[in-house]
Formats: C-alpha cells, structure tokens, sequence
C-alpha cells in the first residue's frame, strides 16, 4: 500500500502542497519553489508543522503532520512546503512521551519555537505563564518566521578587523542608550537598533572602537518576578533571532533588517559590534519553567540533566538550567548560530556569557586539560578566524577558568575579573593592593602565564553591567536592590566599593569633588594597564543606578541613559574622551608582548617601577601609591605615571628626560575641570619632584619644552 508523505489539515482556502523535504540545512530554508523545514528530535513519535496566516493569528491556518517515514532522516524530520516565501510565519508541535524521570518532557499542546528561527513574532500576546501550566498556549504563543538568506544589500560592507592592541570597547544595552526621552531620538526609534544609528556620532566622538552589546537575540521579558521585566536580556530563547523588541519596524522581517543597518552603519563609522551571546541555558527554565523549544523538542538532548534524577536540571547557570553545549547536536546549533551573525549580520566578534559552562562535558564535568570540544571547535573555525572572541571565564557554579580557560588556546581573550577587583581596592585605599597592582599594570602576567600570549588579550575593566556603575562604586558603600523585590538578598555583597563618605547622592562640594577625582582615577588606571579597556555605558557622564548592582529588572529610568547627564558631567566626559584619544595614540599600548623592565635592549618598551623615591617602588602592604616609568624608544615615547590611593599628598622624584626634552603635565585628576590636557598645549614641570595631591593620578609626558609655559 503507497504511504501518504504528508497530511495536510486546516481552515483556509489556500493549502500548501507539500514534498518529503530534505534533511539540511537545519530550519527554514527558502528555496526556489517554497521553503525546505528540518527539525532535529531523536525522542519523538510525531511532529506538526504550523502555517499561521499573520503574526498574531490565534491559530494556524494549516498543520502539515510529518510522516515518520517519508519526513525522517535519522532523527531529523524535514517537509518541503511548495509556495511557502520568506516572512511566512510558522511553528511546531512535537509528540511523545512526558516521562521526565527519563529526561522526557515532550507537550503537544504548546507550539514550539524553531531552535533556527531567524525572526520571531507575537510577543505582544505571548504569555510566559500559560507556556509552563498544562494546556494548549497557540494564541498566547511566540513563533518563528521564514528569513532568506543573502538578502540584504550590505554596499560592499566588510569585518573591520581592528586589532585588540587598538580596541576600546564599549558595552552598552541597545534599549536602554536610547530609550529616555532626553536621547534626543526620534521618539519611535527610541530603544531600538534604529536608535543606536542615530548616536552613533556620540559613540565617534568618545572614541570607542567596539560596542559590545548586551543580548540582543530574542529573550523572555516576562522571565522575572515580582511583576517586573527582565532587562538585561540573559533569558534567551532563540539564539540566531534579533530581539524583536528592540525593533523600530513591526513588520516579521523588521528586526533582521534593522539589525543589519544598524551594522553597517556602525561599521561606516569605524565602530566594531561584538555581541554577548549566552549558549549556557535559556529562558525554559527549571522543571517548572516554561515549555518554549529545546524543552518540547528533545529536553535529554538539549539540555544536561542531573544524572541520579533525569526529572531536575543541572544548574551550573544559576538560572534553572544548563544547556548541553557539548553534545554533538548542541555543538553543531551553537557553531551554526556563530556563522550566522558572522556571515549574514555581519558582526565583529562575540562575547560568551558564562563561557566555562562551555568548558563543561555532557555529564556537566570540566573538560581535562586538553581544549574543550565546542571552544576547540570555535577556535579552528575559519569562519570565526579574525572574529574577537571573549569569554567571560567562570560560571555559576564555582567554576573559575580566568588565566586557565584555554591552556593552549591563541585565539580567545578573556574578561580579566581580577583587575576589576584589585583596581577597586587600590583606589578605595585598602592595604595590600599596591603590589599585586603591579601586575594588573603591566598585563597581569600572573594570570595569563602562557609565554608568548599577547597583553591586549585581557579585557581589562572596572565596571559592567552586573555590579555597581562607575559612579555608583564611589557613591555608595553597600548595594541597594529593594526594588527588585527580594529584600536586598540579590546581587553580590562585593563591591569593593566606597561611598566618599555620605551613602548616596550629596549636596557636599567636598565629597563630590572627591568622587569625580575617584572616577577619573579609576580610568586613569583603566586606560594605563597594558590590555583592552571596556567601559560601561554611561560610566563617562556618571550614569547612576541608585545604589542597585543587579537591575536585570529594571526596565526604567534606573537603569536608561540618563542624556541630561552629558551637560552636568561635560568634565568627565571631556577627560573620558581625551584619555581615549591620547592613549590610543601611543604605540606603547599597542605591544604584542609584556613590556620588559630594562632588557638591556635600548629600542625594547619597558616598564620601570619607582615610589615616592626612584627606583624604589613600596609594595609593602602599608603601601599606598605607586609611580613607574613607561617607554617606547623607539617610537620616543616617555612617560611617567603616579597612581597616589594614600589620603594626604606625597612628592614623587622624577627620573631624568631624554635629552632636549622636559616632562609635560598630561593629567593631574586633582586639577579640575582641566585634569587633561594635550600634548601639544601640557604644561611644562619645572622641578625634579611632583607633589601629587590626596587620591590623585598624574600622567606625565617627554616633549620638547619650546615656548611652552614652565608649572
């Protein structure tokens, strides 16, 4: 007897015909005569394909039941639906067992999203709560949307590869740079990719070479409690797919299409995107999370599972789950969704949240020694070959890889916690930090002990978007969450913080001086150390999120880009941007190699380190302060540098200038609102001592004196 190939049921007049299909490539693919559909379940007894007629359409308008046989390749079931374009909407319903004590949990009553869905619509209606109780959620529901490939026309765009030796990065959250109603956006771009166009000539003008972006694939909003939103994006549920949110257009395709503009015009004005992408869980949640994809797919495949109850997850996230990055079919989708925003979106490079999760084998062990499957995979790649790579190496569960996450690896840099945290203490003035700042100075060899590994690949910052914002770090003495209603028990208890002694915002002339010269000290010291500066959005104009370092939730003003700050902060603002010009005009911070302090090679850039007296730095753990020389001979670049955390002033000796030339006064955070100057109007110290004041940074440069006028 002949097997039918597909069965077709629905209410509109208009059904699709439909052919066996073929097993690749994964998702949706548009074709010559309708769009080629292959999903990947090794568990399941049947598959549905859904036709919805618009984004919001409380049903389908035509189900495709797969056949078992003619529809299935291995575990890969496929269907060719004949007329079919791209910005058809579209989604699925998965038969089988739901036996979670054997990791089974398939629900046909949900309508699940593609793991390849390159667009996804009906957010607007999409309901998390109905997604995780029993019951059919069709009109409440998120769906996938056809997107041909190699649509878009990028006018000759191309990688900018800049290299880390020349990068300034900037992380940023796409909705909330723009979203205030001060941006100065047009108010229906404000929040959206679109939005970020339009400021870009701000992001020029600070001198930023790369915008990291928060999340910005679609996310679950609705996964927080308390009735708020979830902000940051860290909950994602399609990884290949631009957040619909943060789109201006409305249309199935608007989001792809305003990513990509949104890129190229970035790239028009010299700025790299790298994206934070987050392949270590999703929004689905723990066993009472919601049933959104992987889940209703094929949850032992996707995700690791405790291994004495196939019923619970192993949270190695901290967020309920943990996705299984290293079975062969997590590895395949991750690399595949790495090649698309590569190749079609045309990104610069990726930053992997919580990466040591990717360390982790199928049984949730750290790999051995020897490079981890999906990093191994990522670092041969030659699609990736001259994308940034960054990890953020630990993880939710205790495992710390910084310095270790890749023990013969090339390509990946990682976020260096440490500097972070030892900035922060010398700053604040607690005792002991002196030294170990040294090497947080000159590109924390202690860490990254590989020989030959290049400076520039430790991401060196002081604040992100989890934790204190820069002014907040010395504005407040411990965090304050209540807002997000779990009675200030969320967010770390570590700040390393210190409030210039009144908790919060201040009418004292004193205090707030003291908090200005405490910021521009800490980007004195950012922006000095050999490695890749990051800085937070809106750490140049004091952005404040009232003493909460965890506003994940907070989608609000709190956590927006306040614009009306750039007037009232314009000092900070003018020393951000003439720290990154001047900086980023010296070769010495652009060494591929530790600077050496006196090699005995006279063309060779080296570091010498000096206290208060010459060639005597104290590092001893009463230790304050501390002064060394950098140099460039080659390039004739001479500095000397003064980071004083010590609460009265020191003198510093000066060493000798080259011949014909005399130090000039680059910074001094103690003068204001002049704390930078350039070089070509610094002037000229005429002693061979420096008083540096109270909780100051001093930056001193060789040029040739000239008319220049004597301090």
């Amino acid at each position: 007897m002949k097997r039918d190939l597909v069965s077709t049921v629905g209410r509109h007049e208009r059904q699709q015909t439909a052919e066996p299909g073929l097993s690749y490539p994964l998702g949706a693919q548009v074709t010559g005569n309708g769009v080629n559909f292959s999903l990947y379940s090794k568990h399941c007894s049947a598959v549905e394909l859904l036709l919805f007629d618009s984004t919001g359409a409380p049903s389908p308008s035509q189900v495709i039941r797969l056949d078992p046989i003619a529809n299935k390749t291995f575990h890969y079931w496929h269907v060719l639906v004949k007329g079919v374009r791209e910005g058809q909407v579209y989604g699925f319903r998965v038969h089988g067992a739901f036996e979670p004590e054997r990791g089974l949990r398939f629900d046909p009553t949900k309508v699940l999203l593609d793991p390849y869905s390159k667009a996804v619509v009906n957010s607007e209606n999409y309901c998390r709560e109905r997604a995780c109780r029993p019951g059919d959620n069709c009109s409440q529901s998120m769906r996938s949307v056809v997107v041909g490939s190699g649509k878009y026309d990028w006018e000759s765009d191309a990688p900018l590869r800049i290299p880390y030796a020349r990068s300034v990065i900037y992380e940023l959250h796409v909705k909330g740079f723009t979203r205030n109603r001060n941006s100065g956006v047009s108010p229906e771009k404000r929040g959206t990719f679109a939005g970020l166009i339009e400021k870009i000539p701000y992001l020029k003008e600070l001198g930023v070479t790369a915008v990291e972006l928060m999340p910005v694939s679609q996310f679950d909003e609705q996964d927080a409690a308390f009735g708020l939103k979830n902000y940051w994006g860290y909950s994602p549920v399609a990884f290949f797919a631009p957040h619909a949110g943060y789109s201006s257009r409305k249309d199935p395709l608007g989001p792809v299409r305003e990513f990509q503009d949104m890129v190229k015009a970035l790239h028009r004005a010299g700025i790299e995107v790298i994206l934070d992408v987050v392949f270590n869980h999703t929004a689905e949640g723990n066993e009472l999370g919601p049933t959104l994809c992987y889940k209703g797919l094929d949850n032992c495949t996707y995700y690791l599972l405790e291994e004495e109850n196939a019923a619970r997850y192993a949270d190695y996230s901290g967020c309920g789950n943990t996705f299984k990055a290293n079975n062969p079919v997590g590895q395949k989708l991750i690399m595949d969704c790495l090649h698309y925003w590569v190749s079609e979106m045309h990104v610069d490079g990726f930053r992997f949240d919580l990466a040591s999760i990717l360390s982790r084998d199928i049984f949730g062990k750290p790999q051995s020694i020897e490079l981890p499957g999906i990093l191994s995979m990522m670092e041969a790649d030659p699609i990736l070959a001259g994308t940034k790579l960054i990890a953020e190496a630990w993880d939710g569960a205790g495992l710390y890889q910084v310095g270790t996450f890749i023990n013969d690896g090339d390509w990946f840099a990682e976020w260096n916690g440490p500097f972070r945290d030892d900035v922060r203490r010398f700053v604040k003035g607690d005792r002991g930090t002196a030294k170990v700042l040294v090497s947080r100075i000159a590109g924390s060899s202690d860490i990254y002990t590989k020989q030959d590994r290049e400076p520039n690949r430790s991401i060196n910052f002081v604040t992100c978007h989890d934790g204190f914002t820069l002014n907040d770090m010395v504005s407040f003495d411990k965090k304050h969450n209540e807002a997000n209603g779990e009675e200030n028990r969320d967010g770390s208890d570590c700040n390393w913080s210190w409030n210039c002694g009144v908790e919060g915002p201040s009418s004292d002339v004193a205090i707030e001086e003291l908090r200005l010269r405490q910021i521009k000290n800490v980007l004195c010291i950012l922006f000095f150390s050999q490695g890749t500066p990051m800085i937070l959005m809106g750490d140049e104009i004091r952005r404040s999120q009232d003493g909460n370092n965890n506003a994940y939730c907070q989608d609000n003003e709190l956590s927006w880009m306040d614009w009306g700050l750039v007037n009232q902060n314009e000092d900070l603002l003018k020393f951000t941007q003439g720290l990154i010009s001047f900086t980023q005009s010296l070769e010495l911070f652009e060494q591929d190699h530790l600077l050496c302090t006196k090699c005995g090679r006279c063309c060779c850039p080296h570091i010498q380190w000096h206290g208060t007296t010459l060639d005597q730095p104290d590092w001893s753990d009463f230790s304050h302060s501390l002064a060394f020389s950098i140099t460039h001979p080659e390039a004739d670049e001479h500095l000397y540098v003064i980071f004083n955390s010590f609460w009265e002033s020191l003198t510093f000796e000066l060493p000798d200038p080259p011949a014909h030339k005399h130090w000039h006064r680059i910074i001094d955070t103690a003068i204001a609102p002049f704390s930078i100057q350039k070089p070509e109007s610094a002037i000229a110290v005429a002693d061979d001592r420096y008083l540096a004041t109270a909780r100051s940074s001093v930056v001193l440069m060789a040029l040739s004196t000239g008319e220049i006028k004597i301090d």
